[in-house]
């Protein structure tokens, strides 16, 4: 179809230079193709910083638990009902998360001229998308926050007063 183009073209006007002719889909994929690589590559950098960030909360409330075993041993052979040591660890660790959503949210909103030329059609403060990361945070070290929490529930309060 290029040479019926240029013929066309040709037939029009002689003079008209015709290179480089390509679909409107291509020409778009072409001017947006470093935008899109630079958000894939920001992307990918967040899904494997939010990973991160649950390995490293998993990791030190699984330290926290493992230290305090003799504790919780001794709040369960007191009558501690397992429950109530899951909301004790969760909500330690929801208290450090919270802390962390609270600062992050301050430096996201300081830095977020710097964002501005990578966003389209969102502007750079958008509640929404502000309020949704923070859930997916929430929802992440909840889940990093339980599995510890989950072992701190199975302390045996017998094993755990042997140990040392």
């Amino acid at each position: 179809m290029t040479s019926a183009v240029r013929r066309r073209i040709a037939a029009l006007d002689s003079e008209a230079p015709v290179y480089d002719i390509a679909l409107a889909g291509q020409l778009v994929d072409r001017s947006t193709s470093t935008r899109r690589l630079d958000l894939l590559l920001l992307g990918i950098f967040a899904a494997i910083a939010l990973l991160l960030a649950v390995a490293g909360i998993y990791g030190v409330l699984a330290y926290a638990v493992g230290r305090r075993t003799r504790e919780i041993g001794i709040r369960m052979a007191l009558g501690a009902h397992p429950a109530s040591m899951l909301r004790l660890v969760v909500s330690e660790g929801m208290k450090l998360v919270g802390a962390g959503l609270a600062i992050g949210a301050v430096a996201s909103l300081a830095l977020t001229r710097l964002m501005q030329a990578l966003l389209y059609g969102v502007k750079p403060a958008d509640p929404l998308t502000l309020a949704g990361v923070a859930a997916l945070l929430c929802a992440a070290a909840a889940l990093a926050c339980y599995l510890p929490a989950r072992r701190a529930m199975k302390v045996d309060p017998m094993t755990a007063l042997r140990v040392e």
